[in-house]
């Protein structure tokens, strides 16, 4: 987990930068696209720094994640084919570097629109199920593009809101309890993602 905890600690740095809420935004942006740590890695140590701006933070890693989520469908539904039914080049990089995604998986998650088309967006979003997959899914599939967009942002304000209310509420012993029990978390956080790719392709 030590290349884990190094770019974790990377990412803080940002917290006491004033540059802190641009690279929020920005990391949130990626994250619902390509990037592999979440956003709230950051929005954590900000709220820390200024509870009274804790909910300003939230609103950030919102906006930035609804438009990551946009350019996600956007991959998925003008760069992810590469004539009829085959693989355009970028997909095949996805497959290669996202843990767990595979063709297997992206045909799947097909089914899962087809039953529930909104609430994947929405479950994912709230979830530690990695939302990059799912944007790009849908554009892929076409899914219908304002529901996308209605289901990314109320599922991606209530978790980032609900983070920040947290530690507005809570503040420091949150920090504390993060360093003291990171390595724990980093594998129960894998251990997570790994069982949302078994949901996904299994049971929902």
């Amino acid at each position: 987990m030590k290349w884990i905890r190094n770019l974790y600690d990377w990412v803080l740095k940002w917290s006491n930068s004033k540059y802190g809420p641009l690279m929020l935004c920005l990391m949130a942006f990626a994250e619902a696209s390509f990037f592999p740590i979440p956003p709230d890695v950051l929005l954590i140590p900000l709220a820390l720094g200024l509870r009274t701006k804790a909910f300003r933070f939230a609103f950030i890693c919102s906006i930035g994640s609804v438009l990551g989520a946009i350019a996600g469908y956007s991959i998925g539904s003008f760069l992810w084919w590469d004539g009829g039914n085959q693989f355009s080049w970028i997909a095949r990089f996805f497959f290669d570097v996202i843990p767990g995604f595979s063709p297997d998986i992206f045909y799947s998650i097909k089914t899962k629109y087809e039953l529930w088309n909104f609430w994947v967006v929405f479950i994912a979003g709230f979830t530690p199920i990695p939302f990059k997959v799912i944007t790009i899914s849908a554009g892929a599939f076409d899914v219908n593009f304002i529901l996308f967009v209605i289901a990314s942002t109320l599922s991606r304000s209530a978790r980032f809101f609900l983070l920040s209310g947290l530690i507005w509420k809570f503040g420091e012993p949150m920090r504390d309890f993060i360093d003291k029990y990171f390595n724990l978390l980093a594998i129960l956080f894998m251990i997570l993602i790994i069982g949302s790719f078994v949901i996904i392709k299994y049971i929902v």
